[in-house]
């Protein structure tokens, strides 16, 4: 086992180019399902905070239910849609990066849209009164809640690079684990682990448990910054 750690530490002090490789396409996935989920779930969570329609609710316990949807599920629906037989199996892209990239952006948007709901939900409850005297309407109030909600929203958008980057089933299932071209870290330390490989396993393992601490870190300063700063 001491052998295992030297190894690990090793790696990472070399600056392994096996692990850097793994490391970057990690980053690269995640980070680019991040800002998707961003872009759908932001607005997706502001709008149904403020909106009055039918079936609201149903969608919001939905989305609420989404938030725990098993990544294999994903994987399995990402792999039936990009698969030879499935609807967009013309385009190639199974087995790819992109193909990992949709599958946790469907993995992040229903996080990021419910946490984002709720957060503008409630400054909606407070604001709306005041959004009703100076007659701002339902759509201007989406974007100046969105704005003034950013702190908070930040928080979750972390939350969801952090639920991109730690799931393994479905990158797994939709990106076939290739060696150079789909390895990343969570899949990368199933298969290494699986081989006897523990070195680099504990290596990526260190790396991942590091980004991941680093983003929660980085979420509560950030938290207690904006409750300093604007009460």
């Amino acid at each position: 086992m001491t052998d295992t750690l030297k190894d690990a530490f090793f790696l990472l002090g070399t600056m392994d180019g096996r692990l850097l490789e793994i490391v970057g396409l990690s980053l690269r996935v995640s980070l680019t399902a991040l800002l998707i989920g961003a872009l759908l779930g932001l607005p997706l969570g502001a709008w149904l905070a403020v909106a009055k329609f039918p079936g609201r609710g149903a969608i919001i316990v939905a989305l609420n239910a989404l938030m725990g949807l098993p990544s294999v599920v994903v994987g399995v629906l990402v792999y039936l849609a990009l698969s030879r037989s499935g609807p967009l199996g013309s385009y190639g892209l199974l087995f790819s990066p992109t193909a990992m990239i949709i599958a946790q952006s469907m993995l992040v948007v229903p996080l990021i849209a419910a946490v984002s709901r709720q957060i503008v939900e409630d400054a909606w409850k407070e604001y709306a009164p005041e959004f009703s005297v100076i007659g701002i309407g339902r759509p201007q109030a989406v974007v100046l809640l969105l704005a003034d909600c950013r702190f908070s929203l930040s928080v979750a958008t972390l939350a969801g690079l952090g639920r991109a980057m730690s799931e393994v089933g479905a990158v797994m299932i939709v990106g076939g684990n290739i060696d150079g071209y789909t390895r990343v870290m969570t899949t990368a330390i199933a298969l290494e682990t699986a081989k006897g490989d523990l070195a680099l396993s504990i290596a990526l393992g260190i790396v991942l448990m590091t980004v991941i601490l680093t983003l929660n870190v980085a979420a509560y300063h950030l938290r207690c910054w904006a409750a300093r700063r604007y009460g």
